[in-house]
């Protein structure tokens, strides 16, 4: 802790419970919170002996009932900075933020991202998106730490995919920045779309819910096996994909409990903390949901949660 808190621009708690970090308002204390407002103040925390993690709006962790017996890192840097079409961004700026402001600059291209919780470096890790479009489109450059130097590599070397990017097989590279290039668009004609958005998201995912979203990553209808895109009905195919819901209610999710976590009952793809809902229990209850679809559809669901403690492999 002394170390830690020696460090320049780096303001250091300790036995945070990490229930206070997490969307899903779940997981024991962190040994260490390090909040990292510089670069150069990241650089040094990340590069100790001790044993860390990195988050960032813990949006989308589960994190462990016995928490973390180590420094959990966030990178709080959370400028943005518009000229003209190109945007560049931080990796700690909140995403709504991002989106709000690329809207009142009369910028198109995020807007369809409102509501989705957590910061920019996460949504470049995950390759956030909604309603058909991903963050990746947008992205002209990563910065990044790879834990010996600062890089810097364009859209096609940051092989987004469908919520995936190199980032998240290279779980020691750190986002530091971004650089987007938007197109024009009408500011009021966005917002009016972002509202519209925002509704039904909120609906969906109310803002109080103790949730990470959806859980399970959406299929690729190309991917699947023959036999079962035959199956699949039309109308429940999405820009080329097969929402995991679907299978998840073939499979009776909808609804289920256990202890104090359950599926959604209007939602097949939901799991929420109902109150006293632990990290094991959201383990158990995916374990199980993915069986499920594995024995009824011979189809292996991939989460899009990320695991945080001793046995996550951080």
């Amino acid at each position: 802790m002394q170390r830690l808190a020696a460090i320049p621009d780096l303001k250091c708690t300790e036995n945070v419970p990490l229930h206070s970090l997490t969307r899903f308002a779940i997981g024991g204390p962190a040994l260490i919170l390090a909040d990292a407002s510089t670069e150069a103040a990241l650089i040094v925390a990340v590069s100790t002996r001790d044993r860390h993690a990195l988050i960032g709006g813990g949006s989308n962790v589960v994190a462990d009932d016995a928490g973390f017996p180590g420094v959990i890192v966030r990178y709080t840097a959370n400028r943005i900075g518009i000229d003209g079409s190109i945007v560049r961004v931080a990796a700690g700026a909140v995403l709504q933020d991002l989106v709000d402001a690329t809207i009142a600059a009369g910028l198109e291209g995020l807007h369809t991202m409102t509501g989705i919780p957590g910061w920019v470096g996460g949504a470049i890790y995950g390759n956030a998106g909604a309603y058909g479009h991903s963050i990746h489109e947008f992205v002209e450059s990563v910065r990044f730490f790879d834990g010996l130097e600062v890089r810097e590599i364009d859209n096609g070397a940051c092989e987004f995919r469908y919520r995936e990017s190199i980032f998240k097989r290279h779980k020691d590279w750190i986002v530091l920045d971004a650089t987007l290039r938007l197109t024009s668009g009408d500011s009021a004609q966005l917002r009016t779309a972002a509202d519209g958005i925002l509704k039904i998201r909120n609906e969906k995912y109310p803002p109080t819910m103790r949730c990470a979203g959806s859980i399970f990553k959406n299929l690729i209808l190309a991917e699947l096996p023959e036999a079962v895109r035959a199956q699949v009905p039309e109308r429940v195919i999405r820009e080329g994909k097969v929402p995991s819901a679907y299978f998840l209610e073939l499979a009776g999710a909808k609804g289920m409990v256990l202890g104090g976590v359950q599926v959604a009952d209007y939602h097949a793809n939901l799991i929420y903390n109902a109150g006293g809902g632990t990290a094991r229990q959201v383990r158990e209850l995916i374990g199980i949901l993915k069986q499920r679809v594995l024995d009824q559809c011979g189809l292996r669901l991939e989460e899009e949660v990320q695991y945080l403690g001793n046995n996550s492999g951080c």
